[in-house]
């Protein structure tokens, strides 16, 4: 292996409302699956940031993370598909599980591209959808919170160099 292996570092969020779970509903190369608002760590941004950015994005809600679910490392392949040349796609997941507020919802704002729609679950619901899960996170995440794993933000430290962005020469 001549590259080095970098995992792609994730943000989502468990948000529960009266026994019922915030999920959304996304086109992915493997159809439409339930997902937790989550994303993609971006350049500039704490966890905690790019958490609550995600949620705004694909919900058009606020949020307000206010502890730590989890850590989790998963691994996805995705099969080669010779009618349009793509190869065989073999990924890492470093996900952040949050917990926290929901706040206002902006009727404004268009959800982000591949986002169909929100969804409330019960508990239930979320379990015997596991078939259409984007990944076996999204249960996992719920069910760590269920049971009522919570840890502090300031587990996490963001040093101010990371939240600089383009760095300058």
């Amino acid at each position: 292996m001549n590259e080095r292996w970098k995992p792609s570092t994730t943000v989502a969020a468990v948000i529960e409302n009266d026994g019922r779970f915030l999920l959304v509903e996304e086109h992915t190369p493997e159809g439409l699956r339930l997902n937790n608002p989550a994303g993609h760590l971006e350049p500039g941004e704490s966890l905690v940031q790019g958490c609550e950015r995600e949620v705004l994005e694909e919900t058009a809600h606020a949020f307000r993370a206010q502890a730590l679910v989890g850590i989790y490392l998963s691994r996805f392949q995705r099969p080669a598909n010779l009618q349009n040349g793509t190869p065989l796609q073999d990924i890492t997941y470093l996900r952040f599980a949050f917990c926290g507020q929901l706040g206002l919802f902006d009727a404004q704002r268009r959800l982000d591209t591949g986002i169909v729609r929100t969804v409330w679950l019960s508990a239930d619901e979320i379990r015997q959808s596991a078939t259409r899960h984007r990944s076996a996170m999204v249960l996992r995440c719920m069910e760590d919170y269920l049971r009522g794993q919570r840890y502090p933000l300031d587990v996490l430290t963001t040093d101010a160099s990371a939240l600089v962005w383009p760095i300058s020469s």
